[in-house]
């Protein structure tokens, strides 16, 4: 089962220190941003599980992320880590669509139990065993893509890849950008990023050598095109 990836927004790095170690601890995969302008290119780039927000901050503060979120109807669940005690900022923010408020000073322990929680409540939303797009569905439970020919077996790699595409069609993914999702790692290797596109092609296409899903955007990357009736 995939990890879920949680975005740290705080421009203290001590506390998106401590907190990313313990969600690491937690088997959680992190990402941070110590501004409000770099949590919204992460989220321009990458699928964000839950975003942990920090309000006061230069460059973009914690109500400008909330705002972005609703003009983008992103449903990403958010638990605001603030030093602001005031009920009213509490008010504004669940108003804006944040899902719990945790003051500074804070127990990780209880942070990280909470995390937990607003992950299980969105689980069937976010990560139901089937997911459906463009006439496929990918069932993640057993690995498995149904389409109108029958049913294949999926890798978990070529799993975790089909699926961060039809989560979002019509997305363009940089080679770059995929492998870091999918092999969660910093060294980028183009090559295994091409035998997997490959071996999905093989997989989903009717035609590999002139896909209509997975759709090469020259000199960037890769789209899910959905199809059309």
């Amino acid at each position: 089962m995939n990890k879920p990836h949680v975005l740290i927004v705080d421009n203290e790095p001590e506390i998106a220190g401590l907190v990313k170690l313990h969600l690491r601890n937690a088997e959680m995969y992190t990402s941070e941003a110590y501004s409000g302008r770099e949590a919204v290119a992460i989220l321009e780039h990458y699928t964000i599980d839950l975003i942990v927000l920090d309000l006061m901050m230069e460059n973009g503060n914690g109500w400008e992320v909330l705002r972005h979120l609703q003009s983008r109807q992103l449903d990403t669940p958010v638990i605001i880590l603030s030093a602001r005690h005031l009920e009213e900022d509490k008010i504004e923010t669940l108003g804006l669509g944040a899902d719990d408020y945790v003051t500074k000073p804070f127990s990780p322990g209880e942070l990280t139990a909470r995390i937990k929680a607003l992950l299980r409540r969105y689980k069937p939303a976010m990560h139901g065993n089937r997911i459906c797009c463009g006439g496929l569905i990918y069932d993640r439970a057993a690995q498995q893509l149904e389409k109108s020919t029958g049913a294949i077996s999926l890798s978990p790699i070529e799993g975790t890849m089909l699926e961060l595409f039809m989560r979002e069609p019509g997305r363009i993914f940089t080679k770059q950008e995929l492998f870091k999702y999918v092999w969660k790692l910093n060294q980028f290797d183009a090559n295994s990023v091409n035998v997997y596109i490959n071996f999905l092609r093989k997989k989903i296409e009717e035609d590999p050598a002139n896909p209509r899903y997975i759709e090469t955007i020259r000199g960037v990357g890769y789209r899910f095109v959905e199809e059309t009736a």
